[in-house]
Protein backbone atom coordinates (compact mmCIF):
# COMPACT_ATOMS: atom_id res chain seq x y z
CA UNK A 1 0.00 0.00 0.00
CA UNK A 2 1.44 3.29 -0.82
CA UNK A 3 1.58 6.09 1.65
CA UNK A 4 -0.94 8.47 -0.59
CA UNK A 5 -3.60 5.74 -1.13
CA UNK A 6 -6.00 5.52 1.74
CA UNK A 7 -5.91 2.44 4.03
CA UNK A 8 -8.28 -0.06 4.10
CA UNK A 9 -11.32 -0.15 6.70
CA UNK A 10 -9.55 -3.77 7.99
CA UNK A 11 -6.32 -1.67 8.52
CA UNK A 12 -8.17 1.32 9.54
CA UNK A 13 -10.04 -0.69 12.28
CA UNK A 14 -7.39 -3.06 13.52
CA UNK A 15 -5.11 -0.04 13.71
CA UNK A 16 -7.23 1.71 16.13
CA UNK A 17 -8.48 -0.82 18.21
CA UNK A 18 -4.79 -2.34 18.46
CA UNK A 19 -3.67 0.87 20.12
CA UNK A 20 -6.58 1.33 21.92
CA UNK A 21 -5.93 -1.78 23.53
CA UNK A 22 -1.95 -1.20 23.74
CA UNK A 23 -3.10 1.87 25.57
CA UNK A 24 -5.45 0.72 28.18
CA UNK A 25 -2.66 -2.25 28.90
CA UNK A 26 -0.37 0.24 29.83
CA UNK A 27 -2.36 2.42 31.75
CA UNK A 28 -3.62 -0.68 33.40
CA UNK A 29 0.08 -2.10 34.17
CA UNK A 30 0.95 1.17 35.27
CA UNK A 31 -2.30 1.43 37.61
CA UNK A 32 -1.66 -1.84 38.89
CA UNK A 33 1.99 -1.10 39.33
CA UNK A 34 1.57 2.21 41.54
CA UNK A 35 -1.55 0.44 43.49
CA UNK A 36 1.05 -2.41 44.48
CA UNK A 37 3.76 0.02 44.73
CA UNK A 38 2.01 1.56 47.36
CA UNK A 39 0.27 -1.54 49.15
CA UNK A 40 3.70 -2.64 49.91
CA UNK A 41 4.87 0.57 51.41
CA UNK A 42 1.75 0.61 53.18
CA UNK A 43 2.77 -3.22 54.42
CA UNK A 44 6.18 -1.90 55.52
CA UNK A 45 4.81 0.68 57.75
CA UNK A 46 2.98 -1.00 59.81
CA UNK A 47 5.52 -3.60 59.91
CA UNK A 48 8.21 -1.30 61.12
CA UNK A 49 5.45 0.47 63.30
CA UNK A 50 4.77 -3.21 65.01
CA UNK A 51 8.61 -3.13 65.80
CA UNK A 52 8.27 -0.12 67.10
CA UNK A 53 5.16 -0.68 69.79
CA UNK A 54 7.40 -3.75 70.62
CA UNK A 55 10.44 -2.22 71.77
CA UNK A 56 8.24 0.51 73.25
CA UNK A 57 6.50 -1.94 75.25
CA UNK A 58 9.97 -4.29 76.45
CA UNK A 59 12.23 -1.25 76.37
CA UNK A 60 13.09 -0.08 80.45
CA UNK A 61 15.08 2.40 81.46
CA UNK A 62 17.04 3.09 84.85
CA UNK A 63 16.28 5.82 87.62
CA UNK A 64 19.31 7.62 86.01
CA UNK A 65 17.37 7.49 82.37
CA UNK A 66 19.87 5.09 80.85
CA UNK A 67 18.47 3.04 78.38
CA UNK A 68 17.90 -1.15 79.32
CA UNK A 69 16.83 -2.90 75.95
CA UNK A 70 14.52 -5.71 75.52
CA UNK A 71 16.69 -9.11 75.78
CA UNK A 72 14.85 -10.81 73.25
CA UNK A 73 14.55 -8.01 70.18
CA UNK A 74 11.01 -8.55 68.18
CA UNK A 75 13.48 -9.98 64.61
CA UNK A 76 16.21 -11.92 64.96
CA UNK A 77 18.03 -9.11 62.45
CA UNK A 78 18.03 -6.04 65.02
CA UNK A 79 21.16 -8.84 66.48
CA UNK A 80 22.54 -9.13 63.36
CA UNK A 81 25.18 -5.95 61.94
CA UNK A 82 24.25 -4.92 58.63
CA UNK A 83 20.94 -6.72 58.27
CA UNK A 84 19.11 -4.33 56.86
CA UNK A 85 16.59 -3.82 59.81
CA UNK A 86 17.72 -1.33 62.12
CA UNK A 87 16.12 0.33 65.74
CA UNK A 88 17.45 3.24 67.29
CA UNK A 89 16.53 5.36 69.93
CA UNK A 90 16.94 9.31 70.65
CA UNK A 91 17.05 10.29 74.21
CA UNK A 92 17.48 13.84 75.61
CA UNK A 93 21.03 13.14 76.35
CA UNK A 94 21.91 10.74 74.00
CA UNK A 95 20.77 7.43 71.73
CA UNK A 96 20.86 4.24 71.46
CA UNK A 97 21.19 1.53 68.38
CA UNK A 98 20.90 -2.26 68.08
CA UNK A 99 23.21 -4.37 67.16
CA UNK A 100 22.38 -4.57 63.14
CA UNK A 101 23.06 -0.57 63.00
CA UNK A 102 26.57 -1.05 64.31
CA UNK A 103 28.72 -0.11 61.22
CA UNK A 104 26.03 1.40 58.93
CA UNK A 105 26.17 4.76 59.13
CA UNK A 106 22.03 5.64 59.22
CA UNK A 107 20.63 9.32 58.47
CA UNK A 108 19.81 11.54 61.20
CA UNK A 109 16.58 11.64 63.40
CA UNK A 110 15.25 14.18 65.37
CA UNK A 111 13.02 13.88 68.35
CA UNK A 112 9.51 13.36 67.98
CA UNK A 113 6.85 15.12 70.03
CA UNK A 114 4.48 12.55 72.52
CA UNK A 115 2.55 10.20 70.36
CA UNK A 116 3.56 11.93 66.93
CA UNK A 117 4.46 9.55 64.16
CA UNK A 118 6.42 10.04 60.88
CA UNK A 119 7.23 7.97 57.96
CA UNK A 120 9.76 9.29 55.47
CA UNK A 121 11.65 6.97 52.36
CA UNK A 122 13.51 6.62 50.92
CA UNK A 123 16.58 8.03 52.60
CA UNK A 124 19.90 8.01 51.73
CA UNK A 125 22.33 6.16 54.15
CA UNK A 126 25.59 4.20 53.75
CA UNK A 127 25.62 0.34 54.32
CA UNK A 128 27.98 -1.92 56.25
CA UNK A 129 30.28 -2.59 53.16
CA UNK A 130 30.45 1.46 52.21
CA UNK A 131 28.09 1.41 49.65
CA UNK A 132 25.00 3.54 49.43
CA UNK A 133 21.57 2.37 49.93
CA UNK A 134 18.26 3.57 50.34
CA UNK A 135 15.50 2.95 53.86
CA UNK A 136 12.14 3.88 55.02
CA UNK A 137 12.23 4.90 58.20
CA UNK A 138 9.15 5.11 60.71
CA UNK A 139 9.41 7.17 64.06
CA UNK A 140 6.92 7.45 67.46
CA UNK A 141 7.43 9.66 69.97
CA UNK A 142 6.75 8.36 73.33
CA UNK A 143 6.92 10.14 77.33
CA UNK A 144 8.64 7.65 80.11
CA UNK A 145 8.03 8.23 84.15
CA UNK A 146 9.08 6.39 87.18
CA UNK A 147 5.72 5.21 88.60
CA UNK A 148 3.99 7.81 87.56
CA UNK A 149 5.43 10.52 88.28
CA UNK A 150 5.63 13.65 86.31
CA UNK A 151 8.63 15.01 87.84
CA UNK A 152 10.82 12.13 86.35
CA UNK A 153 8.96 12.23 82.72
CA UNK A 154 11.12 12.62 79.54
CA UNK A 155 10.68 12.37 76.11
CA UNK A 156 12.06 9.32 73.93
CA UNK A 157 11.72 8.59 70.07
CA UNK A 158 12.07 4.94 68.56
CA UNK A 159 13.11 4.97 65.38
CA UNK A 160 13.13 1.20 62.83
CA UNK A 161 14.78 1.78 59.24
CA UNK A 162 14.46 -1.28 56.69
CA UNK A 163 16.50 -0.95 54.00
CA UNK A 164 14.68 -1.25 50.25
CA UNK A 165 16.08 -4.01 49.16
CA UNK A 166 13.17 -6.58 50.40
CA UNK A 167 10.48 -4.04 49.13
CA UNK A 168 12.19 -3.60 45.51
CA UNK A 169 12.24 -7.51 45.15
CA UNK A 170 8.90 -7.55 45.67
CA UNK A 171 7.85 -4.96 43.56
CA UNK A 172 10.64 -6.68 40.68
CA UNK A 173 8.51 -9.96 41.14
CA UNK A 174 5.43 -7.98 40.68
CA UNK A 175 6.44 -6.27 37.65
CA UNK A 176 7.74 -9.28 36.06
CA UNK A 177 4.64 -11.10 36.27
CA UNK A 178 2.72 -7.74 35.75
CA UNK A 179 4.15 -7.38 32.52
CA UNK A 180 4.34 -11.18 31.25
CA UNK A 181 0.33 -11.65 32.47
CA UNK A 182 -0.71 -8.50 30.32
CA UNK A 183 1.86 -8.80 27.53
CA UNK A 184 -0.14 -12.24 27.24
CA UNK A 185 -3.39 -10.85 27.63
CA UNK A 186 -2.28 -8.46 25.18
CA UNK A 187 -1.30 -10.86 22.54
CA UNK A 188 -4.58 -13.07 23.02
CA UNK A 189 -6.85 -9.77 22.81
CA UNK A 190 -4.92 -8.66 20.09
CA UNK A 191 -5.96 -12.43 18.01
CA UNK A 192 -9.32 -12.38 19.24
CA UNK A 193 -10.06 -9.16 18.14
CA UNK A 194 -8.42 -9.90 14.40
CA UNK A 195 -10.97 -13.02 14.68
CA UNK A 196 -13.69 -10.39 15.36
CA UNK A 197 -13.18 -7.90 13.13
CA UNK A 198 -12.80 -11.04 10.56
CA UNK A 199 -16.30 -11.79 11.64
CA UNK A 200 -17.39 -8.32 11.80
CA UNK A 201 -16.39 -7.39 8.41
CA UNK A 202 -17.31 -10.36 6.58
CA UNK A 203 -20.44 -9.45 5.14
CA UNK A 204 -18.44 -6.39 3.74
CA UNK A 205 -16.43 -8.61 1.99
CA UNK A 206 -19.42 -10.92 0.64
CA UNK A 207 -20.99 -7.79 -0.49
CA UNK A 208 -17.26 -7.36 -3.35
CA UNK A 209 -17.58 -10.45 -4.14
CA UNK A 210 -20.75 -10.81 -5.05
CA UNK A 211 -20.04 -7.25 -7.18
CA UNK A 212 -17.20 -9.35 -8.27
CA UNK A 213 -19.51 -11.44 -9.61
CA UNK A 214 -21.87 -9.07 -11.43
CA UNK A 215 -18.72 -7.63 -13.22
CA UNK A 216 -18.10 -10.65 -14.28
CA UNK A 217 -21.63 -11.87 -15.55
CA UNK A 218 -21.36 -14.82 -13.25
CA UNK A 219 -24.40 -13.46 -11.14
CA UNK A 220 -27.79 -11.20 -12.35
CA UNK A 221 -27.92 -8.88 -8.73
CA UNK A 222 -26.88 -8.87 -5.67
CA UNK A 223 -28.44 -11.03 -3.16
CA UNK A 224 -30.97 -9.44 -0.61
CA UNK A 225 -29.62 -11.40 2.65
CA UNK A 226 -27.60 -8.53 4.31
CA UNK A 227 -27.09 -6.51 7.43
CA UNK A 228 -29.28 -3.38 7.54
CA UNK A 229 -26.41 -1.16 7.47
CA UNK A 230 -25.54 -2.75 4.41
CA UNK A 231 -28.84 -2.62 2.74
CA UNK A 232 -29.50 0.82 1.44
CA UNK A 233 -25.94 0.25 -0.26
CA UNK A 234 -26.91 -3.85 -1.79
CA UNK A 235 -30.38 -2.16 -3.02
CA UNK A 236 -28.95 1.10 -5.06
CA UNK A 237 -26.43 -1.33 -6.54
CA UNK A 238 -29.55 -3.71 -7.57
CA UNK A 239 -31.41 -0.76 -8.25
CA UNK A 240 -28.62 0.50 -10.65
CA UNK A 241 -27.72 -2.67 -12.33
CA UNK A 242 -31.81 -3.19 -13.16
CA UNK A 243 -32.00 0.03 -14.52
CA UNK A 244 -28.84 -0.51 -16.67
CA UNK A 245 -30.34 -3.77 -17.81
CA UNK A 246 -33.70 -1.91 -18.73
CA UNK A 247 -31.98 0.27 -21.09
CA UNK A 248 -29.81 -2.43 -22.68
CA UNK A 249 -33.54 -4.29 -23.41
CA UNK A 250 -34.89 -1.51 -24.82
CA UNK A 251 -31.99 -0.50 -26.67
CA UNK A 252 -32.03 -4.11 -27.71
CA UNK A 253 -35.76 -3.63 -28.98
CA UNK A 254 -35.60 -0.70 -30.28
CA UNK A 255 -32.90 -2.24 -32.74
CA UNK A 256 -35.55 -5.26 -33.18
CA UNK A 257 -37.75 -3.13 -34.38
CA UNK A 258 -34.83 -1.17 -36.73
CA UNK A 259 -33.93 -4.79 -38.19
CA UNK A 260 -36.96 -5.65 -39.03
CA UNK A 261 -38.11 -2.27 -40.60
CA UNK A 262 -34.70 -2.72 -42.82
CA UNK A 263 -35.81 -5.83 -43.39
CA UNK A 264 -37.12 -5.82 -46.72
CA UNK A 265 -35.01 -2.88 -47.87
CA UNK A 266 -31.79 -4.72 -47.56
CA UNK A 267 -33.60 -7.89 -49.19
CA UNK A 268 -34.47 -6.25 -51.83
CA UNK A 269 -30.64 -4.79 -52.13
CA UNK A 270 -29.32 -8.53 -52.05
CA UNK A 271 -32.10 -9.40 -54.81
CA UNK A 272 -30.58 -6.86 -56.77
CA UNK A 273 -27.29 -8.13 -56.33
CA UNK A 274 -28.28 -11.48 -57.09
CA UNK A 275 -30.03 -10.54 -60.91
CA UNK A 276 -28.44 -7.94 -62.96
CA UNK A 277 -30.67 -8.78 -66.12
CA UNK A 278 -28.73 -12.27 -66.50
CA UNK A 279 -25.63 -11.22 -65.44
CA UNK A 280 -24.52 -12.03 -62.00
CA UNK A 281 -21.95 -10.39 -59.83
CA UNK A 282 -17.95 -11.74 -59.17
CA UNK A 283 -18.23 -13.34 -55.95
CA UNK A 284 -15.55 -11.72 -54.71
CA UNK A 285 -17.33 -8.13 -55.05
CA UNK A 286 -20.61 -10.16 -54.44
CA UNK A 287 -18.69 -11.10 -50.61
CA UNK A 288 -17.44 -7.23 -50.43
CA UNK A 289 -20.82 -5.61 -50.68
CA UNK A 290 -22.53 -8.20 -48.36
CA UNK A 291 -19.95 -7.36 -45.89
CA UNK A 292 -20.11 -3.42 -46.18
CA UNK A 293 -24.01 -4.05 -46.22
CA UNK A 294 -23.85 -5.86 -43.03
CA UNK A 295 -21.50 -3.38 -41.62
CA UNK A 296 -23.61 -0.55 -42.44
CA UNK A 297 -26.84 -2.35 -40.87
CA UNK A 298 -24.26 -3.03 -38.00
CA UNK A 299 -23.56 0.79 -37.82
CA UNK A 300 -26.76 2.17 -37.85
CA UNK A 301 -27.50 -0.32 -34.98
CA UNK A 302 -24.63 0.89 -33.08
CA UNK A 303 -25.16 4.78 -33.31
CA UNK A 304 -29.07 4.35 -32.71
CA UNK A 305 -27.69 2.79 -29.35
CA UNK A 306 -25.34 5.27 -28.68
CA UNK A 307 -27.47 7.84 -29.00
CA UNK A 308 -29.96 6.11 -26.65
CA UNK A 309 -27.65 5.19 -24.03
CA UNK A 310 -25.38 8.05 -23.88
CA UNK A 311 -22.45 6.05 -22.47
CA UNK A 312 -20.89 3.12 -22.44
CA UNK A 313 -22.11 0.14 -20.23
CA UNK A 314 -20.86 0.12 -16.66
CA UNK A 315 -21.10 -3.96 -16.54
CA UNK A 316 -19.67 -4.59 -20.53
CA UNK A 317 -18.42 -8.27 -20.66
CA UNK A 318 -14.59 -8.41 -21.98
CA UNK A 319 -14.38 -8.24 -25.86
CA UNK A 320 -11.26 -9.72 -28.25
CA UNK A 321 -9.62 -6.55 -30.07
CA UNK A 322 -7.94 -8.97 -32.73
CA UNK A 323 -11.09 -10.37 -34.72
CA UNK A 324 -12.18 -6.90 -34.62
CA UNK A 325 -9.24 -5.43 -36.05
CA UNK A 326 -8.79 -7.98 -38.72
CA UNK A 327 -11.76 -7.67 -40.20
CA UNK A 328 -11.66 -3.76 -39.98
CA UNK A 329 -8.26 -3.58 -41.60
CA UNK A 330 -9.12 -6.49 -44.52
CA UNK A 331 -12.02 -3.72 -45.52
CA UNK A 332 -9.48 -0.57 -45.37
CA UNK A 333 -7.06 -2.45 -47.09
CA UNK A 334 -9.14 -3.12 -50.38
CA UNK A 335 -10.24 0.87 -50.08
CA UNK A 336 -6.70 1.63 -50.09
CA UNK A 337 -5.00 -0.83 -52.41
CA UNK A 338 -3.45 1.29 -54.72
CA UNK A 339 -1.36 2.40 -52.11
CA UNK A 340 -0.33 -1.21 -51.54
CA UNK A 341 -0.43 -0.36 -47.52
CA UNK A 342 0.99 -3.26 -44.92
CA UNK A 343 -0.60 -3.27 -41.71
CA UNK A 344 1.14 -5.20 -38.68
CA UNK A 345 -0.15 -5.79 -35.53
CA UNK A 346 1.48 -5.51 -32.02
CA UNK A 347 -1.41 -7.66 -30.03
CA UNK A 348 -0.14 -8.96 -26.55
CA UNK A 349 -1.66 -12.16 -25.18
CA UNK A 350 -4.81 -12.16 -23.52
CA UNK A 351 -5.51 -8.11 -24.02
CA UNK A 352 -9.43 -7.70 -24.12
CA UNK A 353 -11.64 -4.38 -24.25
CA UNK A 354 -14.22 -4.17 -21.39
CA UNK A 355 -16.97 -1.94 -23.20
CA UNK A 356 -19.90 -2.22 -26.09
CA UNK A 357 -18.53 -3.51 -29.10
CA UNK A 358 -19.69 -0.78 -31.34
CA UNK A 359 -17.33 1.36 -29.20
CA UNK A 360 -14.24 -0.50 -30.28
CA UNK A 361 -14.92 -0.85 -34.07
CA UNK A 362 -16.00 3.04 -34.10
CA UNK A 363 -12.40 2.96 -32.24
CA UNK A 364 -10.36 0.68 -34.22
CA UNK A 365 -12.05 1.95 -37.40
CA UNK A 366 -11.45 5.76 -37.18
CA UNK A 367 -7.85 5.77 -35.73
CA UNK A 368 -7.15 2.91 -38.61
CA UNK A 369 -8.84 4.61 -41.59
CA UNK A 370 -7.08 7.80 -40.66
CA UNK A 371 -3.82 6.03 -40.61
CA UNK A 372 -4.19 4.30 -44.11
CA UNK A 373 -5.20 7.59 -45.46
CA UNK A 374 -2.30 9.30 -44.49
CA UNK A 375 0.09 6.43 -44.43
CA UNK A 376 2.60 6.00 -47.43
CA UNK A 377 3.06 2.33 -47.47
CA UNK A 378 3.00 1.21 -43.56
CA UNK A 379 0.63 1.14 -40.27
CA UNK A 380 1.21 -0.21 -36.79
CA UNK A 381 -1.49 -1.30 -34.42
CA UNK A 382 -0.19 -2.17 -31.40
CA UNK A 383 -2.42 -2.89 -27.70
CA UNK A 384 -1.21 -3.80 -24.42
CA UNK A 385 -2.16 -4.25 -20.96
CA UNK A 386 -2.52 -0.05 -19.45
CA UNK A 387 -2.09 0.37 -15.80
CA UNK A 388 -3.21 -1.73 -13.12
CA UNK A 389 -4.86 -0.87 -9.49
CA UNK A 390 -6.03 -3.80 -6.99
CA UNK A 391 -9.42 -5.19 -7.31
CA UNK A 392 -9.53 -3.65 -11.03
CA UNK A 393 -9.71 -4.77 -14.39
CA UNK A 394 -6.58 -3.66 -16.44
CA UNK A 395 -6.79 -0.74 -18.12
CA UNK A 396 -5.86 -0.98 -21.93
CA UNK A 397 -3.09 1.25 -24.17
CA UNK A 398 -4.10 1.08 -28.00
CA UNK A 399 -1.70 2.76 -30.23
CA UNK A 400 -1.93 3.34 -33.92
CA UNK A 401 1.20 4.92 -35.92
CA UNK A 402 1.98 5.57 -39.44
CA UNK A 403 4.49 6.61 -41.99
CA UNK A 404 3.07 9.36 -43.28
CA UNK A 405 3.84 13.17 -43.53
CA UNK A 406 2.63 13.81 -39.57
CA UNK A 407 1.17 16.43 -37.97
CA UNK A 408 2.82 19.70 -36.68
CA UNK A 409 2.14 20.07 -32.73
CA UNK A 410 0.60 23.02 -33.01
CA UNK A 411 -1.94 21.37 -35.17
CA UNK A 412 -3.22 18.70 -32.75
CA UNK A 413 -5.69 20.65 -31.08
CA UNK A 414 -7.21 21.82 -34.30
CA UNK A 415 -7.61 18.59 -35.97
CA UNK A 416 -9.34 16.99 -33.40
CA UNK A 417 -12.34 19.15 -33.43
CA UNK A 418 -15.27 18.23 -35.53
CA UNK A 419 -15.59 19.17 -39.11
CA UNK A 420 -11.67 20.19 -39.19
CA UNK A 421 -9.51 17.85 -41.52
CA UNK A 422 -5.87 17.73 -41.44
CA UNK A 423 -5.67 18.75 -45.74
CA UNK A 424 -8.95 19.99 -46.91
CA UNK A 425 -7.86 18.26 -50.75
CA UNK A 426 -7.71 14.73 -48.91
CA UNK A 427 -11.19 13.50 -48.71
CA UNK A 428 -13.64 13.46 -45.45
CA UNK A 429 -16.07 14.92 -43.21
CA UNK A 430 -13.48 15.45 -40.30
CA UNK A 431 -15.23 13.85 -38.25
CA UNK A 432 -13.61 10.71 -37.11
CA UNK A 433 -11.13 11.88 -34.76
CA UNK A 434 -14.01 13.76 -32.90
CA UNK A 435 -15.55 10.48 -32.45
CA UNK A 436 -12.84 9.00 -31.41
CA UNK A 437 -11.88 11.71 -28.44
CA UNK A 438 -15.61 11.50 -27.57
CA UNK A 439 -15.36 7.63 -27.01
CA UNK A 440 -12.12 7.71 -24.92
CA UNK A 441 -13.42 10.40 -22.97
CA UNK A 442 -16.80 8.41 -22.33
CA UNK A 443 -14.44 5.65 -20.86
CA UNK A 444 -12.81 8.28 -18.83
CA UNK A 445 -9.19 7.83 -21.12
CA UNK A 446 -7.04 10.05 -22.88
CA UNK A 447 -6.08 10.49 -26.75
CA UNK A 448 -2.61 11.66 -26.86
CA UNK A 449 -1.16 12.57 -30.71
CA UNK A 450 2.65 12.64 -31.21
CA UNK A 451 5.35 11.88 -33.50
CA UNK A 452 5.61 8.24 -34.35
CA UNK A 453 9.29 7.04 -33.11
CA UNK A 454 8.41 4.12 -34.59
CA UNK A 455 7.28 4.78 -38.33
CA UNK A 456 8.27 8.10 -38.28
CA UNK A 457 4.73 10.01 -39.24
CA UNK A 458 1.51 10.37 -36.24
CA UNK A 459 1.17 8.10 -33.25
CA UNK A 460 -2.30 8.31 -32.06
CA UNK A 461 -2.43 6.91 -28.15
CA UNK A 462 -5.18 5.77 -26.28
CA UNK A 463 -5.10 4.89 -22.37
CA UNK A 464 -8.00 3.53 -20.71
CA UNK A 465 -7.72 3.50 -17.21
CA UNK A 466 -7.90 0.61 -14.45
CA UNK A 467 -12.14 0.16 -14.21
CA UNK A 468 -14.78 -1.39 -12.19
Amino acid sequence: MSWGQPRSLRARQLLAASLGLLAFLALAGVALDRAFLETAENNLRQRLTSYALAYAADTDFGRGGEIIPPYDPPDPRFDRPGSGLYAEVILPNGHWDSMSAQGPVLPDGGMLKAAEESFEGPLSLTEINGKSGEAYRYGRGLIWSVDGDPKSEFQYTIYILEDTSELRHQVGVFRQALWRYLGGAGVILLLLQALIMQWSLRPLQRVIEELKRVQRGAASRMSERHPRELEPLTESINAFIESERENLDRQRNTLADLAHSLKTPLAVLHARLDDRNGAPLDPELREDLNLQLRRMNELVSYQLARAASGGHALFAAPIAIEPHAEEIVRGLEKVYASKGILCEFDLADGVQFHGEPGDLQELLGNLLENAFKWANSRVLLTVKPGETASNRRPGLLLAVDDDGPGIPAEKVATILQRGVRGDERVQGHGIGLAIVQDLVRGYRGTLDVTASEELGGTRFEVKLPPGL
